[in-house]
């Protein structure tokens, strides 16, 4: 991949760049240096500290924030390396702005890498959201000249840095899409055998990783025209030519989590297998929306982990670390180099790494850079003027606070939406499915995974584009498989999940939401169909009386299900979600269908576009309390809602708050 360095970025070759002039000889065995590689991860386009499905700022988050605290950490280690691990370009409205809205020219340089220059990158990989928009998007923006079915390269404007990935090849070539690898040569400052400062090169090598399962989540724009391998496959193919490049260490910037349950080739998030690969010595990790390591989080599920150090951040042995997601925070690892047979190795006992946050102990949050606002000022104000079109209005509020027990007002709108469009455009392309009843599913998306202001809040009034970008944030198309009642089912058991088993006979609070679960999979089904979830039961045996059109559903009865591209390729691994059900497929995305229907609509009104609750639990008289986390001030919403039952257990004083959910009557 073509690799332009501007002059003004020469100057960041050098890893000690404004320090003062040590001797420059090359550093003799016995030599120590201290060298921090800095991580972020998963910003998806979150550069300004900005919300703008709200239109308002939000400090907790964005990497005009996320740029200060790696000024910071430059100052203190000036010989640094800073990497991103991917899914950076696209998660909000100014990246569906540039790549739908009004599409980028060749010649611009996409918000996101703009940004990202102006701080100085060294490397970086591609994630799996970095395809939601197609091959030829990514290939603009990168520039990666990308030698593969339905891109035609072009010289077009990417970011200063190499992006690498080693695990997926092009499928008409068989090489890979992008390089697998690159070599850093660098200055650093160190400190030899007699306490001397001297000036010193090292070589660090990188290598790129991404989920295998994009295949599955990407299926429209990947299939038939890449072919994905697992980490360690690649990592064994790529890291012996990457190594006998004479190279001191290698990082691996790979886009996934840690899982030490056994490895496959498909794995999710397979760094705990990576990292036992010989060859690789730091691992910079992300896609779970985590930070790594933890320490002081007596929750953490890295603390219980066979071989993880979620004190130092030791994956295996080796020094890893991820650094959460959405700018909020920066991955650090504090490398203790010794100079050892001519080369740099890692002092492992005087190595750790840590995630540094935006959030102060004080509770305030670090400063924006105003570099970076000043680097995407006109992309900006162009996002907000786009999200602010207006395409209709709303008579109830709509809000993501309480779907967890079944309000379903930012749901329902959207699932009436699918179905419309599926029953209007079914028979153009597959007359046989014409008059098969319609169901549609969605889940929710924003359920304060990020704190209190990760939820959908639309008040009544005016609808604009943000609004409905707000009610659906992904970039998917819309798909519909045909299943049977009893496939219904089946998706439903799966969705149910979300929720943990509840032992009505404890005495201690329990938790409704099984944390493990992801809210994007817990999908509601709509279309005059009606069950309930019952918690005493394990999961895959709780739906019951599951009903349509007020009759108990024919389990060999034909239905079509909308969803979207990625769950239809497998996304959540619910049944009948593969290629022999596949029965609808559109290029149109769920959300400009969204936006369609509320134009055509003019007006929702709650009785119409927000009434139709199709789950309830099982009543269930628990000794003990169940218990659910969200926004504060939620009573009312609950009664507008129609949910009866729901009581505030404890405010927590930053937005969220604790309650609790009577079971024992039908609500």
């Amino acid at each position: 991949m073509p690799h332009r360095i501007p002059a003004t970025c020469f100057l960041l070759l050098f890893v000690t760049a404004c320090a003062g002039t040590p001797h420059k000889g090359e550093a003799d065995d016995g030599a120590r240096a201290t060298l921090a590689i800095l991580e972020s991860t998963d910003v998806h386009s979150n550069v300004m500290s900005y919300d703008y499905y709200r239109l308002a700022e939000d400090p907790t988050l964005g990497f005009e924030r996320l740029a200060t605290l790696v000024r910071e950490a430059r100052r203190e280690f000036p010989n640094n390396l800073l990497f991103d691990a991917g899914d950076t370009i696209q998660g909000t409205a100014l990246a569906d702005w540039q790549a739908r809205g009004e599409p980028l020219a060749c010649g611009d340089k996409l918000a996101m890498y703009k940004a990202m220059d102006a701080l100085g990158y060294d490397g970086g990989t591609i994630g799996n959201h970095e395809f939601n928009y197609g091959l030829p998007f990514l290939d603009q923006v990168t520039d990666a000249r990308l030698d593969v079915d339905g891109v035609t390269p072009r010289r077009c404007t990417g970011p200063d840095f190499p992006l690498v990935l080693a695990n997926v090849d092009s499928a008409r070539t068989g090489k890979p899409l992008f390089a697998p690898s690159a070599v850093l040569e660098r200055r650093i400052k160190a400190v030899d055998a007699h306490g001397r400062e001297v000036e010193s090169s090292i070589r660090i090598g990188i290598i790129g990783f991404t989920p295998p399962p994009i295949l599955e989540w990407d299926k429209d724009n990947l299939a038939g025209r890449v072919t994905v391998s697992g980490v360690v496959e690649a990592a064994r193919r790529h890291l012996p030519a990457l190594r006998a490049q004479g190279v001191d260490l290698v990082v691996a910037i790979s886009h996934g989590g840690i899982n030490p349950s056994a490895y496959t080739s498909d794995m999710e998030n397979a760094n705990w297998h990576l990292a036992a690969e010989p060859g690789i010595d730091v691992l910079l990790l992300g896609h779970s929306h985590q930070a790594f390591p933890d320490p002081g989080n007596a929750k953490s599920r890295f603390a219980t982990m066979p071989e993880v150090d979620n004190e130092r951040g030791f994956l295996r042995g080796k020094p890893a670390v991820m650094g959460n997601f959405w700018g909020k925070s920066l991955g650090v690892v504090e490398l203790a180099l010794v100079r050892e047979d001519g080369r740099w190795r890692i002092d492992a006992p005087a190595t750790h790494a840590e995630v540094r946050d935006l959030r102060l102990a004080d509770g305030r949050f670090v400063a924006p850079d105003p570099a970076i606002a000043a680097a995407i000022r006109a992309e900006h104000e162009a996002t907000i003027r786009y999200v602010s079109t207006p395409i209709g209005s709303t008579d109830f509020a709509m809000g993501s606070q309480l779907t967890v027990v079944g309000d379903v007002s930012t749901i329902e709108p959207v699932n009436r939406a699918q179905q419309a469009y599926v029953e209007r455009h079914i028979g153009d392309t597959r007359p046989d499915l014409a008059g098969i009843p319609v169901l549609s599913a969605v889940a929710p998306f924003k359920v304060g995974f990020g704190g209190a202001g990760d939820f959908t809040d639309i008040a009544a009034g005016p609808l604009a584009i943000r609004n409905a970008a707000d009610l659906y944030q992904y970039p998917n198309t819309i798909a519909a498989l045909r299943l049977d009642g009893a496939g219904i089912k089946a998706w439903l058991e799966r969705s149910a999940g979300y929720f943990n088993t509840i032992d009505p006979s404890s005495t201690q609070p329990q938790e409704l939401v099984n944390r493990r679960f992801p809210a994007y999979n817990f999908d509601i089904i709509q279309g005059a169909i009606r069950y309930r979830i019952d918690l005493a039961k394990p999961p895959g045996a709780r739906i019951v009386d599951l009903e349509f059109r007020g009759r108990p559903i024919d389990p060999a009865a034909p239905f079509l299900l909308v969803t979207n591209n990625y769950r239809a390729g497998g996304g959540g691994d619910f049944p009948g979600a593969d290629a022999d059900h596949a029965a609808f497929d559109s290029p149109i995305m769920n959300r400009d269908v969204l936006i369609e229907w509320i134009r055509a609509r003019g007006r929702l009104t709650r009785a119409a576009d927000a009434g139709e609750r199709p789950w309830r639990f099982v009543p269930m008289q628990t000794r003990g309390a169940v218990t659910f986390t969200s926004a504060s001030g939620q009573l009312d919403r609950a009664h507008a809602a129609g949910i009866e039952g729901v009581r505030l257990v404890r405010d927590h004083g930053d937005g969220m708050a604790t309650y609790a959910i009577d079971l024992s009557s039908p609500r």
